[in-house]
């Protein structure tokens, strides 16, 4: 990256290690939480890094989610499937994962967490949408998502 280049979110958050340590914090208090335990009761140990590893893919990092036989957009997405998931629930998700990046140090400007917020919003409710379906809306080639610096492209249009 050169001075003048515009870097990743994935840069500016500070890579893997980073978003795997949001995660690993996140997913240690979630177990305590008294709306979010119940969603992921029964999680393997290593869940956080499925997650932050998605997520820094989507944020412009390397492809240590999509990078294997196994993972894919479709596979995420299929993972909601069928849970049900609540509104409470979400909000809940978001409030508990902005408050690990506070804690956790993550950078604080105002785009950053703007970006930030945009795509846990995002992110939260296609979750929360695709919960309440049987069948996945995404088959195996759609691409992974990608978010950066403003990438709102239109109103939400389920396939």
């Amino acid at each position: 990256m050169t001075q003048d280049a515009v870097p990743t979110l994935y840069e500016w958050i500070g890579g893997r290690e980073r978003l795997e340590m949001l995660f690993m914090k996140f997913y240690e208090r979630v177990g305590g939480d008294a709306i979010l335990a119940p969603v992921f009761a029964g999680m393997p140990a290593d869940h956080f890094k499925t997650v932050a590893h998605f997520v820094a893919e989507v944020l412009g990092g390397p492809a240590l989610y999509s990078g294997d036989a196994k993972h894919s957009h479709s596979s995420m997405v299929a993972k909601h499937l069928g849970r049900k998931l609540t509104e409470r629930q979400r909000k809940r998700w978001i409030e508990l994962l902005l408050d690990t990046a506070d804690q956790i140090g993550l950078p604080d400007d105002p785009e950053f967490r703007s970006t930030l917020v945009g795509y846990l919003e995002w992110g939260s409710r296609i979750a929360m949408l695709n919960s309440s379906a049987v069948e996945n809306p995404i088959d195996e080639k759609t691409p992974m998502p990608k978010w950066g610096w403003g990438e709102v492209k239109g109103p939400y249009r389920p396939s």
